[in-house]
């Protein structure tokens, strides 16, 4: 994911890194190809001249639109969905983080609570993109534990299992009365729901039949475009073909995109700076020294 400044609107226009752009150069060039041989041959294919003009475009073009606002739609949807689950793990992290400073004497035992709340985090990023944890492990919670959570097929859910166990510690001493834990417990439950809404969207993607519809529909469009046009607008032909090409092929990339949250795509989250984020508030509140944050660069760098 690129953390990005806030731009204007000239710089925008010529964003490189973070478009789609790059990615459907082919496509692109493809377009410009087949709209150039359609100027070529005056729109006849094997010498026989295609009969087809604008009218049908226009009408299936509008069938097309809607059926890309849908893919679109769905696809931000989970894109947005993540992002609230997320916010809600930032909540529930600072509310736990908060009550145990509050409610706990030892600080010690809040301090342990609040490093594996960390771990968690980090744990879960790894998990939704399929990368190795054990840096982030030896960082926050050391080699021993780090070694213990290797062979764990789902380490946030381990993790969070130990920060249960820790909260129930203080209860053992009669330091804290069964209405405080319960109040513990429905924090680290929504950490749990956290995990289930993520690994949900995370294992059910889209249905494939979406996808290929629409690839195909959307590049039968394209390529028969050329020879409808030809006729009324001959050498611009190209020129129109290729950006209308790439406004229909960019949305179908962008969706794609989208649809993936959790990758590192330039368009998912950007979990690395949000993982960040959530580590710098817990420490903040705990009184330790913060880590730097993941900050907007130039020129775009992935994080």
């Amino acid at each position: 994911m690129i953390v990005r400044p806030k731009e204007n609107w000239f710089r925008l226009l010529f964003v490189w890194n973070g478009s789609v752009l790059s990615s459907i150069i082919p496509q692109l060039t493809f377009m410009a190809v087949v709209s150039s041989l359609a100027v070529f041959t005056h729109g006849r294919v094997l010498g026989e001249k295609i009969p087809l003009n604008t009218a049908p475009f226009t009408l299936f073009g509008v069938a097309l639109a809607i059926f890309l606002a849908f893919r679109n739609n769905a696809s931000y949807e989970r894109f947005n969905e993540a992002r609230h689950l997320w916010g809600s793990l930032l909540i529930a992290s600072r509310s736990l983080t908060s009550q145990m400073l509050c409610y706990v004497p030892e600080r010690a035992d809040t301090l342990r609570v609040a490093q594996r709340l960390i771990g968690f985090v980090y744990a879960l990023k790894h998990e939704l993109r399929g990368t190795d944890p054990t840096q982030d492990f030896q960082r926050l919670l050391g080699r021993e534990e780090t070694e213990r959570l290797r062979d764990q097929c789902y380490k946030p859910a381990a993790i969070l299992n130990e920060i249960r166990r820790d909260v129930v510690n203080p209860q053992r001493s009669a330091h804290t009365s069964d209405t405080k834990l319960w109040m513990f417990d429905a924090q680290i439950n929504e950490l749990g729901k956290v995990v289930g809404g993520c690994e949900r969207i995370a294992s059910t993607p889209i249905p494939f039949a979406y996808n290929v519809l629409l690839h195909r529909t959307v590049y039968a469009y394209c390529v028969l475009l050329p020879f409808g046009l030809v006729d009324s607008t001959e050498f611009f032909t190209p020129l129109l073909c290729v950006f209308i090409s790439y406004t229909l092929i960019a949305l179908e990339a962008i969706a794609s995109e989208v649809a993936d949250p959790f990758s590192t795509a330039p368009n998912a989250l950007a979990l690395d700076a949000m993982s960040r984020n959530i580590e710098r508030s817990i420490l903040e509140l705990c009184g330790c020294p913060l880590p730097a944050p993941v900050a907007p660069v130039r020129p775009y760098q992935l994080t």
